[in-house]
């Protein structure tokens, strides 16, 4: 039997995703969500002809469109972030986005190197 603690531990991150997505004047449709983030610190070209550069803040989304900025943050920590998306992914199954290093270390996400996170629709 799960004790409260449990339910409220495990409640904490779709709260902080609600909360997020609540503030939205964005519809939920246009790309706001919440899921698992990974990230990733490649030197290689974008799917949008940028070169990657692990010290910005950019992400990988399959379907928004590239230079969209985002607020994701992070569903157990509260740690947020404003990404551009530069790239397509990602391309694991389950994954929604794919942050920069930069992005996953503000996120504090590094050493996990997977995330739940919430993300936002700013522009």
């Amino acid at each position: 039997m799960k004790t409260l603690t449990t339910i409220a531990r495990a409640a904490a991150p779709v709260t902080v995703c609600l909360a997020l997505l609540a503030g939205s004047s964005v519809p939920s449709f246009v790309g706001n969500g919440f899921g698992k983030a990974s990230w990733y610190a490649l030197h290689s070209k974008t799917a949008s002809g940028d070169r990657m550069d692990p010290s910005n803040l950019t992400a990988a989304h399959r379907s928004l469109r590239f230079g969209t900025k985002i607020q994701v943050t992070n569903s157990r920590t509260g740690k947020s972030v404003v990404v551009r998306v530069n790239d397509r992914g990602p391309f694991i199954r389950g994954r929604v986005l794919d942050v920069s290093k930069a992005a996953a270390g503000r996120l504090g996400m590094i050493n996990s190197g997977v995330a739940s996170v919430c993300f936002k629709v700013l522009s």
